[in-house]
């Protein structure tokens, strides 16, 4: 009997496949793919953990005090059992050799299927058992997790093995959440489609679904635990529901569904490399957002006519906390930049914090992880500024990379002047130590994020200083409304459509225009086709988006008359409903 699950849908389109569940744990689990090379290796790994534990528990056991009570002895023995059963460790094994997981990911999939079996079951004391079990496996994650000197080598993404998956059945992810360094992992692979428990419109989770153009649905509150492993579910991401074995019926009506969808991407796709101008003539600037080097082939093979962000915290990610080197970062701004064939890059400084951080047990992260709202915190450029040689290190990496092309330096949650001064000193420093290394690097230009309402109500005296800036919407709209935007809870009221934050938006790019300094979007409204049009209106002409989005947008701004829709602006923004009359002008009508 097939059952449904509501959400909030971030990404739109159908997805059909077999769960994969990710279990949540108390303990950080990396989840990547191996290859069948590794196989082998992975499930050494496993038997080693299990080994390491087992001596551990004997050691326990041999050192028990004599007035020890027996329970003690009796539970470490029921551990070691444990340890060497079938249903645990033999099942696990299966996970790796045959979905290829890496070792911590079969264990946690393994836990989610006997945790379950235990809840089901009717006897109490037996129903409590599960308790050892967590604990059993809790102690193998603890044993398989590397070192902090192998941590990068061994979990990196340069270990992922792209599955294929050739013949098999479609996967879907079912999560309660996934974390940032986990969806870089799965953006490289096989998943159809996203399911969490947690998040809004703007988690990173539903970003990276809407980059990967493919649809989730998040908030979902009880999915992973409704949902079993391999269930055949069907993902709507325009209404925000999840069918659970659905009827032959309701597949058949989804399928055809799918199949218009990838008719229509296939239309949007002949206008990839046609130039993006207006009805009127108005030139747009269509950019790419990117996450590491190799992104940036795709962008280019996308239509983008640049990188407009380059989020370079994802160099930092996947590393068991080890933050990478001048000459590492320098490579990969490198690469990124000649993949781009003479066409700009822009390059954000690590923006770690918040829904980003680094993981548990790196140097840095002690600094920031403990804030009672990250959000608030220790994050961004005040991170970066925190960290000074880091930041020089970084900035040296990027200037060395301008001398392979065109590069510019975007600075995240800029709020205050003193941070400006601050960012431009470590800059000027960082300048000098290239000069006395005699390192070549060439002129680059230098810009501000607005994502915080005071950067956006003094704009003009931050235009003193930038070349340009780019305006992240996401956390524009956060900080003006005061949403946290990963929460479901409040995700209601994260409204891109609020007259607070389209005043700011239109008051950031007119005076950047007034002023002669370039503007762009970068944050989800850039890729967001309901957007489009108003911000033409506004006076912008450069958007930076996934560029799985780039043909959707292209197609409105082929459509768009920027004179007839300026005319309709003052309307909009006055209005308590704004969406509602800007898309009544579009269709000849007027608001009443």
């Amino acid at each position: 009997m097939s059952i449904q699950v509501f959400g909030t849908p971030v990404s739109r389109g159908v997805a059909i496949g077999r769960a994969v569940l990710v279990a949540s744990s108390r303990v950080d689990v990396a989840h990547y793919f191996i290859g069948i090379d590794r196989i082998e290796s992975e499930i050494d790994r496993l038997r080693q953990a299990r080994d390491g534990v087992a001596a551990e528990f004997g050691a326990l056991k041999n050192e028990l005090p004599a007035e020890a009570p027996h329970e003690l002895a009796a539970l470490l023995d029921v551990h070691l059992m444990l340890l060497h059963d079938e249903s645990l460790i033999g099942a696990t094994k299966a996970w790796i050799s045959d979905r290829h997981y890496n070792a911590e990911w079969a264990l946690s999939a393994q836990l989610e299927v006997l945790a379950r079996q235990f809840d089901e079951m009717e006897d109490a004391y037996l129903r409590e058992r599960k308790a050892d079990v967590e604990q059993v496996v809790e102690r193998l994650l603890r044993e398989l997790r590397p070192s902090a000197v192998g941590a990068a080598a061994a979990g990196a993404p340069a270990t992922q093995a792209a599955r294929d998956f050739g013949g098999e059945d479609p996967l879907v992810l079912v999560a309660n959440d996934v974390a940032p360094a986990d969806m870089l992992q799965f953006k490289r692979s096989v998943f159809t489609g996203f399911v969490t428990d947690v998040g809004g419109r703007t988690s990173h989770t539903a970003i990276v679904a809407r980059s990967m153009d493919i649809p989730a649905v998040v908030g979902a509150r009880e999915a992973s635990r409704l949902i079993r492993q391999d269930d055949w579910i069907v993902i709507d991401g325009d209404a925000g529901v999840v069918i659970v074995d659905p009827s032959p019926i309701v597949l058949e009506e989804y399928r055809f569904r799918q199949r218009q969808s990838e008719l229509e991407r296939a239309r949007l796709d002949r206008l990839r490399h046609t130039p993006a101008v207006t009805l009127d003539g108005q030139a747009v600037e269509l950019l790419a957002n990117i996450e590491l080097p190799g992104d940036a082939a795709g962008a280019l093979e996308a239509g983008a006519v640049g990188v407009g962000l380059f989020r370079s915290e994802f160099l930092f990610m996947n590393r068991g906390g080890n933050v990478p080197g001048e000459d590492e970062q320098f490579e990969a701004y490198r690469d990124a930049v000649i993949a781009l064939q003479g066409l700009p890059v822009t390059i954000r400084t690590v923006d770690i914090g918040a829904d980003k951080p680094l993981e548990r047990g790196s140097a840095q992260e002690h600094r920031y992880d403990h804030g009672l709202n990250p959000a608030l915190g220790l994050r961004a450029i005040r991170w970066s500024l925190s960290e000074p040689g880091m930041f020089r290190q970084q900035l040296r990496a990027i200037l060395r990379a301008s001398a392979y092309g065109k590069v510019r330096i975007l600075i995240p949650m800029v709020a205050h002047l003193g941070e400006v001064r601050m960012t431009f000193e470590a800059l000027t420093r960082a300048r000098q130590q290239l000069d006395d290394a005699g390192r070549a690097y060439s002129q680059v230009e230098v810009g501000a994020m607005v994502e915080v309402p005071a950067a956006a109500v003094m704009i003009d005296r931050f235009l003193r200083h930038f070349d340009f800036v780019s305006i992240g919407t996401n956390d524009l709209i956060q900080y003006t409304l005061a949403i946290d935007r990963a929460d479901e809870a409040v995700a209601h009221l994260y409204d891109p459509w609020h007259p607070a934050v389209l005043q700011l938006l239109h008051h950031t790019i007119s005076r950047a225009n007034a002023l002669g300094r370039a503007v762009s979007v970068c944050g989800e409204m850039a890729g967001d086709v309901a957007f489009t049009e108003l911000l033409l209106a506004m006076g912008l002409r450069s958007f930076s988006m996934h560029p799985a989005r780039i043909a959707s947008i292209k197609q409105r701004v082929l459509r768009a008359d920027t004179r007839q829709l300026a005319a309709h602006l003052e309307q909009v923004l006055d209005s308590d409903a704004p969406a509602e009359v800007l898309r009544l002008a579009l269709q000849g009508r007027t608001w009443h």
